[in-house]
């Protein structure tokens, strides 16, 4: 039951992750927002790197918001591997950034590289041109722009495969204890004597119809069927 529930389950997640699950690109972009300041106030620089730094996570909540996913979702959405909406484009969007960095990264997954990367770079050019109208920002920079990424980051087939013989391992498991400790087939004499108290009578051995038919063929050839008192005692056995 192990063995064979292992193989099951294994099997059923090989099928969904070559045949059923689509294969993901991802491609990034790096932004870069730098506040510039005046002469007077660059004493101040260092303050303005902090708060820079801080503001990284307002731009996240920028570059998701539909003032800057309407635009994206409206040019890209006869591309193919378009997430079909603009809430599932939303979630195909991740913006990550170091500890301390002001370059901070856009991400983006789609069933196309290509898309991947148009998207990407369409959300970081959006961005740019509408953040300044937003916070009156505008020294917005494109670090690094998104390249297409032919290699699937998803589904990750071997990592895949070796949960599925995990998880296949630990039902069978569970389901070889549920059988066992469930199983009221007395197996054993000595349950019957020393549990039970019983006393023992004799052992009854079971004999396979197919069995019964060969030993009273067998018995036919040997002693003849017309045989009076073969055919009485077959009789009697049978009765």
């Amino acid at each position: 039951m192990i063995l064979g529930t292992t193989f099951v389950v294994t099997l059923a997640v090989a099928f969904v992750t070559f045949f059923v699950m689509a294969p993901k690109y991802q491609a990034t972009t790096q932004l870069l927002v730098n506040r510039k300041l005046s002469s007077e106030m660059q004493a101040a620089q260092l303050q303005q790197t902090q708060a820079d730094v801080q503001m990284i996570n307002t731009y996240k909540d920028i570059i998701t918001s539909p003032t800057v996913l309407k635009t994206v979702d409206k040019e890209v959405n006869n591309y193919p591997g378009y997430p079909g909406s603009m809430s599932a484009l939303k979630n195909e969007i991740s913006v990550s950034s170091q500890q301390n960095s002001q370059v901070f990264s856009v991400t983006v997954k789609a069933t196309d590289p290509y898309t991947a990367a148009e998207i990407a770079n369409l959300t970081a050019k959006t961005f740019k041109k509408k953040v300044g109208k937003i916070m009156s920002i505008n020294n917005v920079s494109i670090v690094s722009p998104a390249s297409i990424n032919k290699n699937p980051v998803s589904p990750r087939k071997t990592l895949n495969l070796l949960a599925g013989i995990v998880v296949g391992l630990l039902l069978g498991i569970g389901f070889a204890f549920i059988r066992e400790i469930t199983d009221t087939t007395v197996t054993s004499e000595k349950f019957l004597t020393d549990e039970l108290g019983l006393t023992n009578l004799g052992i009854i051995n079971e004999i396979a119809p197919e069995e019964v038919k060969k030993r009273i063929h067998h018995k036919k050839e040997l002693h003849g069927s017309d045989n009076p008192s073969f055919a009485a005692q077959t009789s009697q056995r049978r009765v």
